[in-house]
């Protein structure tokens, strides 16, 4: 499925970022750049997009002002230069809020909110259950998609993570922390500070370790409590 999304921005350094980020994921097609927000209501109008990248500060009519006169607003990821506008923003709904200059691990985080609110939407007007997934960054110009149901444990190497699947390891640029947020609680757990698995792909739990697949892993102390309780009242 492609993602047609458009860039509404007056800095134009901000907006070849976007674009250069842009051009190293397949499934999100930039149509069009607009430099103010009346070229872009103008754009709309005859036009269907999914996803806009949306500056606030611009002549004549601002990026909140532009959501608030939009029917029916696509999706709107935040880029500003500026973070107080935040809490405001997401009154209106917007997917996410960046403050410029943007990391590309962060933009990614940004990208897989959408592809999981696509996902929602899509099932919602199918009735068809698809397979979640998360695409990563696992080198300088290649991006993974990675099916959630064949994670087995996420690893952090500092300021990478390894990641074990089914079907595969992969080394991506993230925190621990930062990937754990895109993982749905319900089939995903962190043991450790260094550790999250997937809660359906343990094998065996005994004092405070866990087995998956062969290698045993341990549990932290402050985890403990936290993991055997969830374990237990899985429903997998």
């Amino acid at each position: 499925m492609k993602i047609n999304c458009l860039i509404i921005d007056d800095e134009p350094l901000a907006v070849n970022v976007i674009k250069n980020y842009l051009q190293q994921i397949e499934d999100v097609v930039l149509v069009d750049s607009f430099n103010n927000a009346i070229d872009g209501l103008n754009f709309l109008s005859n036009n269907a997009i999914d996803l806009i990248f949306l500056d606030i500060n611009m002549p004549v009519m601002d990026g909140f002002g532009f959501i608030k006169s939009l029917e029916r607003p696509p999706l709107i990821i935040i880029t500003t230069a500026y973070d107080e506008y935040a809490t405001a923003s997401y009154e209106l709904d917007v997917i996410d809020y960046l403050v410029k200059p943007i990391e590309f691990p962060r933009f990614m985080m940004a990208l897989n909110k959408v592809h999981r609110r696509m996902g929602i939407q899509n099932n919602a007007q199918q009735k068809v259950k698809e397979r979640p997934f998360l695409f990563i960054k696992i080198d300088k110009k290649k991006m993974k998609k990675i099916f959630l149901d064949e994670i087995l444990i996420v690893e952090s190497l500092k300021d990478y993570l390894k990641i074990s699947t089914t079907t595969g390891k992969y080394i991506t640029h993230s925190t621990l922390s930062d990937f754990t947020n895109l993982l749905p609680e319900r089939n995903f757990i962190r043991i450790h500070r260094s550790y999250t698995v997937a809660i359906d792909k343990i094998d065996t739990v005994e004092g405070n370790s866990i087995e998956i697949e062969g290698l045993r892993y341990v549990i932290g102390r402050s985890y403990l409590e936290n993991v055997k309780g969830k374990i237990l009242n899985s429903d997998f």
